[in-house]
């Protein structure tokens, strides 16, 4: 297999922008590690003969970049790794440096490396050897102007004429998708489902409050009133009270008065 650099496209075109290099071992037809490099900043044609990888190439980079290898089961991962006369290969990779010197990637750093990394259990993603989650690393390469679902980086045969004559609706969303901005739609729109369900809450929460607010309303009357009834009550009672000790007093007068009557009489 071997790489031109050319200025025009032709039918199987590899447009890897920004990739300084491309690292593949253990996948599909690529047993042993195998370093593709250089890469012109603009167009890659991919040429050789029948067999000699050129195909794998491609799905190696689309493995990385795309959702075509998303979500692999443990079969799926085992199809993918190389398998030779005598043995199958235990895991295989695949890792794409990215010269970032124009500081497209929002990473402090001249070189990126975004490698894949599969066995029969595990699936993982790491940037710079490190491993991230993979919604890190789509989130990155969008933010950057690559398309995971219309990978445009890869131009196969008949592509360029089914762009020609494809709605002017989706030629501009390829366009957003290129630019970088798809990405941004989409936090956009999550941003607005998390404000339109802050604000359905907010209206709850305001509800709850005015309930709350007229409830204690409607207890601080509740209060007043307790407090007339108490000091009303407290009348009745000293009253009650006045009454009885009254009473009591002319009841022991009249007592008193029949002892002396009683007294004045058995004399």
């Amino acid at each position: 297999m071997g790489l031109q650099h050319q200025e025009d496209l032709k039918k199987e075109t590899c447009c890897l922008l920004m990739k300084a290099q491309v690292i593949i071992q253990g996948f599909r037809s690529y047993r042993d590690e195998t370093i593709i490099e250089p890469f012109s900043p603009r167009y890659n044609i991919i040429v050789g003969r029948n067999g000699c990888g050129k195909s794998n190439f491609f799905f190696a980079i689309q493995f990385v970049l795309s959702d075509e290898f998303s979500n692999l089961s443990a079969e799926g991962r085992y199809n993918l790794m190389h398998e030779g006369i005598n043995s199958r290969a235990l895991n295989a990779y695949v890792e794409i440096i990215f010269d970032n010197s124009d500081s497209r990637i929002m990473i402090d750093k001249p070189e990126i490396a975004v490698r894949r990394q599969i066995s029969g259990k595990k699936d993982n993603y790491f940037l710079d050897r490190k491993v991230v989650n993979k919604t890190d690393i789509i989130n990155m390469l969008e933010g950057a102007g690559f398309s995971r679902s219309n990978p445009y980086y890869i131009v196969k045969q008949g592509k360029i004429t089914q762009m020609a004559i494809a709605p002017d609706a989706n030629r501009l969303q390829l366009l957003r998708e290129v630019a970088g901005t798809k990405v941004y739609d989409e936090k956009k729109q999550e941003s607005e489902a998390i404000l339109a369900e802050t604000e359905e809450r907010r209206k709850k929460i305001a509800d709850l409050l005015k309930a709350i607010e007229e409830r204690l309303l409607s207890l601080e009357t509740e209060k007043e009133e307790l407090k007339q009834y108490q000091k009303w009550d407290r009348s009745k009672r000293g009253l009650e009270c006045a009454i009885c000790m009254a009473e009591c007093e002319d009841a022991k007068k009249r007592i008193d008065e029949e002892q002396r009557k009683y007294l004045k009489f058995t004399q």
